[in-house]
């Protein structure tokens, strides 16, 4: 879900926001078939956040007719503009309404893109408050204060952290981890077994979840989003969710597999790609929280990083459409995790983010420097700051880059991480040609794509395999990047004006945040990438006004604790103990069943 700061191998997290149309039937086909979807964000360096989150059956479970005409939503470049009324907006949040007659509804309003996001339109003259009042009450309440807990006062917890993607998810946690450590936490990471080594190094408990990030990676860099490219991809991904889902709960209660040291959790923190969260902790009767890297909390200041809706009126209501297909593609694979493992009653809603958004905390990793808490978001939900692992301190890089750097002026890095590039060799001729257009050093990191492959070597372009970002961005006066956030958090910490290549997910977000704030020019989705785009980004980057705005937000960000504003704000929703003649079991909204997965 999201793609903190690590070294450039593992540096990946984007979006394509543009393509063609794609109809849902080939899902929906699938689907009906016994079959179903998910997906990942980037690779083994990046975050699966952000996308993570999406794997789709939309008919699996329920006996829908596999009919493609019953079902399809057409393909958006040849059919009309999909119209959403405050009528449908209702019949969206009815949880009464059969998932059948729900899914028609879906079929009728909404059009799946090429690149795994779903787009509506909204008439012009429907007010926002129209569509805002069919969904959920606004909390306009606005808790910002991250200060009232005193750390030292509460007692030592158990805390099993459920985190779901790639390097790059992994490691702000482990930050978060090592600093509730700090405060006599005892403090397990669950994650993929790919990442056993960095978890144990820096000192933190390991417990494996099951999934292989590679795959997932793989499967949404092919797919460009969380629909499938045909039904043989779907088998593959429901496998891996249901290795996910089904690890979640050894992982909170499971003896230490090496040492056997027992363990039994008391607070859960996780990332909503780990799906089956909230239903273990719902069974566990104990509380969890959730935080991300990218927005999964509605509200009207902008849509659902996963859909493309230009009308304010809609963007409340983009998050609860594109809840909806998460939860229709993984619905089955709870409620058999409900009643085998769980022991508890399957859910039959079609999605519950809505109706009670405000009851499980979640914590956003950004700064707010670069998106401002919204105002309809309430007490519960925290914007705590980038939460950066500090690796520069323990780098030693090779004499080579040193002696590169200093021969010259501050080089311009451009590089996508662990995402594959259809067409490496000529990305690579266009970034050259860019450098040379503009008269600057480059380094290119060769990541996963296949970049860098030089006819011959250039004095004026280092091709670089692995080397953390907080330390590398310090010495470019610019970056070029896919948009993952823990990308785009460390080029903006090291003031670095930013372009933005969108691959997939939530990466166009970035991209416009980035644009909006004033460090870089307008997103390049990598299907157009090219010579004069590249050309006339670098030459916005260069811009002293741009690198002046830069080293302005880059101070602002200077004066966050993003780790510490994790940690603070953990503890201040932790619910508080009653007294014993209080006690009582509590059903509590802090756990309620309508919470489907932890998106909010």
């Amino acid at each position: 879900m999201a793609d903190l700061p690590e070294d450039s191998r593992n540096s990946s997290h984007s979006s394509k926001d543009h393509g063609n149309g794609k109809g849902m039937e080939d899902s929906v086909h699938s689907a009906a078939n016994g079959t179903s979807s998910s997906s990942a964000s980037d690779i083994p360096g990046k975050v699966l956040s952000k996308v993570t989150t999406m794997p789709v059956d939309i008919s699996h479970g329920d006996k829908i007719e596999s009919s493609s005409s019953k079902f399809r939503i057409e393909r958006s470049k040849t059919e009309r503009l999909r119209h959403l009324s405050p009528e449908d907006a209702a019949q969206i949040f009815d949880d009464k309404i059969p998932v059948q007659d729900k899914l028609k509804l879906l079929n009728r309003i909404a059009t799946v893109k090429d690149d795994g996001t779903v787009e509506f339109e909204v008439p012009v003259d429907v007010e926002p408050e129209a569509i805002v009042t069919q969904s959920t009450q606004v909390n306009h309440v606005v808790d910002d204060s991250l200060d009232a807990t005193d750390f030292h006062y509460i007692p030592p917890l158990n805390i099993v952290m459920l985190i779901v993607g790639t390097r790059g998810d992994v490691q702000p946690f482990i930050a978060i981890g090592k600093r509730l450590q700090d405060y006599g936490h005892r403090v397990r990471l669950a994650t993929h077994s790919n990442f056993k080594e960095f978890v144990l190094t820096a000192g933190l408990e390991f417990y494996p979840l099951g999934g292989d990030p590679k795959v997932l990676a793989g499967y949404m860099v092919k797919n460009k989003g969380f629909l499938p490219s045909g039904p043989s991809e779907i088998p593959i991904q429901r496998n891996q969710m249901k290795e996910i889902i089904n690890s979640l709960l050894p992982a909170c209660k499971e003896p230490d597999i090496d040492s056997g040291v027992p363990f039994k959790a008391d607070a859960i923190i996780a990332n909503p790609p780990a799906y089956g969260h909230t239903h273990v902790a719902e069974a566990l009767k104990i509380p969890i929280h959730i935080f991300f890297t990218m927005p999964w909390t509605p509200t009207t200041e902008f849509p659902h990083p996963l859909s493309r809706v230009k009308q304010q009126a809609g963007y409340r209501l983009s998050y609860q459409i594109v809840d909806s297909l998460i939860w229709l593609g993984i619905r089955d694979m709870i409620n058999d995790l409900r009643k085998k493992k769980l022991k508890l009653r399957p859910v039959t809603y079609l999605s519950g983010s809505q109706g009670s958004e405000t009851e499980i905390p979640h914590a956003y990793i950004w700064s707010p420097h670069l998106v401002p808490k919204p105002k309809d978001w309430g007490p519960k939900i925290d914007v705590v700051g980038f939460c950066f692992l500090d690796l520069a301190s323990n780098y030693e890089p090779p004499e080579s880059l040193v002696k590169w750097l200093g021969d010259g002026d501050k080089p311009i890095y451009i590089g996508f991480g662990s995402l594959p590039v259809q067409e490496p060799k000529k990305m690579t001729e266009i970034i050259v040609d860019a450098l040379e257009t503009t008269g600057q050093r480059g380094i290119i990191n060769k990541g996963w794509g296949g970049l860098g492959n030089l006819t011959e070597p250039k004095d004026s372009i280092y091709l670089l395999d692995n080397c953390p970002h907080d330390w590398l961005f310090l010495h470019c006066k610019a970056v070029v990047h896919h948009g993952g956030a823990g990308t785009t958090a460390a080029g903006l910490k090291a003031a670095c004006p930013t372009t933005i290549v969108p691959f997939f997910g939530d990466q166009p977000f970035w991209g416009d945040r980035v644009h909006a704030r004033g460090v870089g020019p307008p997103p390049i989705p990598v299907d157009e990438f090219s010579l004069p785009k590249l050309v006339g980004a670098i030459e916005f980057m260069l811009d002293p006004k741009v690198k002046e705005r830069a080293v302005e937000l880059a101070k602002a960000m200077e004066n966050e604790d993003g780790v510490t504003g994790a940690v603070k704000a953990f503890f201040k929703q932790l619910p508080q103990k009653k007294s014993d003649a209080d006690a009582e079991p509590q059903p509590s909204s802090f756990l309620s069943l309508r919470r489907c997965f932890g998106c909010s």
